[in-house]
């Protein structure tokens, strides 16, 4: 096995676990976080508490592609089952900011009849968010490098635990001031930092299942690329899209003379191809520029 295929099954196989770890862990802070979130009358917990049920989803969609990215393709499901991942966080991002429009209409009207909320429970119960989202952030801390999905991970649970912070802030100060309106507020500011944050997940898995070029990679760089490569005259029907939450494909056609091109020509291109853009699978074909009839393709208005 090549050992850039050897280390991303290895990174597939660790990170699968870690991913399960992580979602049990945030699920039972989520089921915690709520009931005392209820218990004391605190909207900014039942607000953070939304958020983190998102990681865990996300957790659960990013544990599914690295399960599903080791799994054998079939004659039905030529790339296996990879771009379902894709479909599951779109629908995720659908629902976590259904529950944010929840949380935030109910911030609303906490602000024009104020209730009293325990702040002691807040401070606790946020603390120990702090923890729970640090601490799953760590498991992911090695891998992030070399997986795109792990890295995603890692940065939202960073984040988490910075809006964590936030909560236990606002309750040091209401059990300071008395001041029962910063819970709500606190909420508010949760909610609109989840949706900041859901809406560019939302943006990427639209453009996602919609075959939209990643956002890691440049197209134009790419193109430029082909185009530059010794010999090769023209590069057309160029696509870029993704498979999964973890891999990009490519496929063009090359007009160059076929004697021009060394043996392993198309497998150092695929190869670059991969190590300056991080594209997993890339098709390549070669056409001769002598040709009698062109490729019907070639119009950059042809698909």
């Amino acid at each position: 096995m090549h050992p850039m295929v050897a280390h991303k099954h290895r990174t597939h196989h660790v990170a699968s676990g870690r991913f399960g770890l992580g979602a049990g862990i945030n699920l039972a802070f989520v089921v915690a976080e709520v009931a005392f979130g209820i218990a004391s009358h605190s909207i900014a917990l039942v607000a953070d508490a939304a958020h983190n049920m998102g990681d865990v989803l996300g957790l659960l969609l990013a544990w599914a592609a690295a399960t599903l990215a080791r799994r054998v393709p079939s004659s039905t499901h030529t790339y296996g089952l990879r771009k379902t991942t894709l479909l599951a966080t779109l629908a995720n991002a659908v629902l976590l900011l259904v529950a944010i429009g929840g949380v935030v209409w109910e911030a609303v009207h906490r602000l024009q009849r104020s209730e009293p909320v325990q702040a002691s429970i807040i401070i606790v119960v946020a603390a120990v968010g702090v923890l729970v989202n640090g601490g799953s952030a760590l498991l992911f801390m090695k891998e992030r490098q070399h997986d795109t999905n792990v890295r995603a991970a890692f940065t939202h649970l960073v984040a988490d635990a910075a809006i964590a912070v936030c909560v236990v802030m606002a309750g040091v100060l209401v059990w300071l001031t008395g001041w029962q309106w910063i819970d709500p507020v606190t909420s508010l500011a949760v909610s609109v930092a989840v949706v900041a944050m859901t809406w560019s997940m939302l943006r990427d898995a639209v453009g996602s299942v919609v075959d939209a070029v990643p956002s890691h990679v440049d197209y134009r760089s790419v193109r430029r690329y082909l185009e530059e490569l010794p010999n090769v005259r023209e590069v057309h029907d160029l696509h870029i899209w993704r498979l999964s939450s973890t891999e990009t494909a490519l496929t063009a056609h090359l007009v160059v003379p076929w004697s021009a091109c060394p043996p392993d020509f198309v497998q150092d291109v695929c190869t670059n191809l991969h190590d300056r853009f991080q594209i997993e699978h890339s098709t390549l074909q070669l056409e001769r520029p002598d040709a009698v009839d062109p490729c019907v393709l070639g119009p950059e208005d042809k698909v």
